[in-house]
């Protein structure tokens, strides 16, 4: 298993998030916290046309969460509203440690980098934060 926090794009993603801003006029927007370590985000998506035109959130929490919530917005921008929720689906199952398929890996991009988490049951939730809040949204 590789040490998670010597990866580049990790830590690219945790220090410097391109999408941790507040949105301005978003058309959803949900909060999402993991009550066990207090992590707290609020996702706000701006879709059009059952496109998602622009993601971002804010709150805050440890590394993996942060760098989750911004891999996730990067992914999901510019894709459907189908393919976001699909998208999410094969993440939370890679977090699970369900076996997934190259193409699965290729379509997940640079999340795919985050599966070494499924061996770390502490922090299984702090990576899915993002993607279950999206969910959330998602299924309203």
């Amino acid at each position: 298993m590789g040490n998670l926090y010597t990866s580049t794009t990790f830590m690219e993603h945790s220090s410097h998030p391109d999408y941790k801003y507040e949105m301005a006029a978003p058309t959803h927007t949900h909060d999402g916290i993991n009550p066990s370590c207090g992590d707290e985000l609020t996702l706000s998506l701006r879709v059009e046309d059952g496109v998602v035109e622009e993601a971002a959130f804010t709150g805050h929490g440890c590394a993996i969460s942060q760098a989750s919530a911004d891999i996730m917005a990067e992914l999901i921008t510019g894709e459907s509203v189908e393919e976001a929720k699909r998208l999410s689906a094969l993440f939370l199952a890679m977090i699970r440690g369900e076996e997934l398929s190259e193409d699965d890996f290729e379509d997940l991009d640079e999340a795919a980098q985050l599966k070494d988490i499924s061996h770390m049951p502490a922090r299984v939730k702090c990576a899915e934060l993002a993607w279950r809040t999206l969910d959330g949204m998602l299924a309203e």
